[in-house]
């Protein structure tokens, strides 16, 4: 079956501008244009868009996904797969809050009582999800799986209070290395105040603190993108003088 711009757009639920976005980028070309000038789209485009979509819906960028589709290795079987592994982690992450909501509710309505452990039990499981996701395998790789499976339990069993720190903790943390990456002196006074808060912070999460490993940790946010990359956007280069200053730090 063949759809105009418009058609397919209602039959998707996007806009049609949306679908001339995507032919001008080249990411979904129409498998025609007729007579009268009109975009068609036919049965492989469809099933391009559905992918499409599904990136989107997980995230991903477009200039990602653009250079994922006409890959020689993708498989359309394998890719709706993968679709839907992703689409059921992110089933357990909403089920986790949605029931953390539902409790909440119910304890304000007096039908029960709710602990400030459990209150906050939906996001920790999150947040070690989503670090197991982007981070497990290299910390588990570098530290081994028993000290990243203590670590986790470590957060899950945060307090309300513990788990506000963090996030105070966090937030003075990349404030101080912006000043200290401005300054531009991994020696200063405010680049070592930044790496003790940076003790500080991997503290909630270590069950043990060594020189070494912390010196080992600020190596690995400059040789992997993905860490430098967060760094990086606090301040440009930040992951390379977070480095230099955990050397003096560590001394």
């Amino acid at each position: 079956m063949e759809y105009t711009i418009k058609k397919l757009a209602e039959l998707a639920g996007i806009t049609a501008r949306t679908l001339r976005y995507y032919d001008e980028i080249d990411i979904l070309k129409p498998a025609r244009i007729n007579s009268s000038g009109y975009r068609i789209y036919g049965k492989n485009e469809v099933d391009k868009l559905q992918h499409i979509m599904f990136y989107r819906e997980l995230g991903v960028e477009l200039d990602l996904i653009k250079s994922i589709l006409p890959s020689s290795s993708f498989s359309n079987i394998e890719a709706l797969k993968g679709h839907h592994e992703k689409l059921l982690d992110k089933k357990k992450q909403l089920d986790l809050l949605i029931n953390n909501v539902e409790k909440t509710i119910s304890a304000a309505e007096g039908r029960n009582t709710m602990s400030d452990k459990e209150k906050f039990e939906g996001f920790k499981k999150k947040m070690v999800e989503d670090n197991e996701k982007k981070y497990g395998r290299e910390i588990r790789g570098k530290y081994g799986e028993d000290v990243a499976d203590k670590s986790n339990k470590k957060v899950l069993g945060m307090s309300q209070e513990e788990y506000d720190k963090l996030e105070r903790l966090n937030q003075e943390l990349n404030e101080t290395l912006k000043l200290a990456c401005e300054e531009g002196n991994p020696s200063s006074e405010l680049a070592q105040k930044a790496c003790q808060l940076h003790k500080e912070w991997i503290s909630f999460y270590w069950t043990e603190y060594s020189k070494e490993a912390h010196m080992g940790l600020a190596q690995m946010y400059v040789d992997d993108e993905r860490f430098a990359e967060y760094y990086n956007k606090i301040h440009p280069g930040c992951a390379v003088f977070l480095r230099d200053a955990m050397k003096i730090f560590t001394k």
